[in-house]
């Protein structure tokens, strides 16, 4: 049977008591809006951006320019600051080495995200923070099982406890859309990496 990672992560934030801190890997500012939008009720969030994956680097600022705006003028209930990661794209490279021919969606994403995740674990553990999670569940084209199953590795090696999450659900990446309009994100048409530029062009 397969879970509902969006219920699994309801039944977290109603026995949180107390507010919490949430330490949120971002991909970038339209997937966080909604995301953000809906946390902010629950927790002090610190977004952790890291992501060695985008190419090019003017991307990579641009989309962390989008970012830092975002947290500043988005409504918000609780906290919200950033963490801003170092650009590391030959890290990302050297990971992913032997799997560049891969399709998109397939085990070059998988190791990306597990770079991604288990950075975001590291730190949550290292700066005390109660939760991590991530915003990549929201995306229509992200594979939240998998992404779900990854955090929860990744508690178990760290010990921080990660929120279950499918942000998509209940109109959720419909409402980034509203968001990103609202406060005139750009929105990037390619998930990062180069190799997702070319699975583009191939379409």
């Amino acid at each position: 049977m397969n879970e509902n990672y969006f219920k699994l992560g309801q039944k977290q934030l109603e026995n949180l008591g107390s507010k919490k801190r949430l330490l949120l890997h971002s991909c970038c500012a339209p997937c966080s809006s909604h995301v953000i939008s809906y946390l902010t009720n629950f927790f002090d969030i610190t977004i952790f951006y890291y992501n060695p994956n985008i190419s090019p680097k003017s991307e990579y600022e641009k989309r962390k320019k989008e970012q830092i705006r975002l947290i500043k003028e988005i409504d918000k209930i609780n906290n919200i600051d950033i963490i801003d990661c170092d650009y590391d794209n030959d890290l990302y490279e050297e990971k992913i080495k032997g799997l560049e021919d891969e399709p998109e969606r397939g085990s070059r994403c998988t190791v990306c995200f597990e770079l991604r995740l288990s950075k975001t674990a590291e730190y949550a553990k290292k700066l005390n923070y109660d939760f991590f999670c991530s915003t990549l569940t929201v995306s229509p084209y992200k594979n939240s099982k998998l992404l779900n199953e990854i955090g929860k590795t990744m508690e178990s090696i760290y010990g921080v406890t990660w929120l279950y999450s499918d942000f998509k659900k209940e109109n959720g990446y419909k409402h980034s859309i509203e968001l990103s309009k609202k406060y005139n994100l750009y929105r990037q048409d390619y998930c990062g990496c180069k190799y997702s530029v070319r699975n583009k062009l191939q379409d």
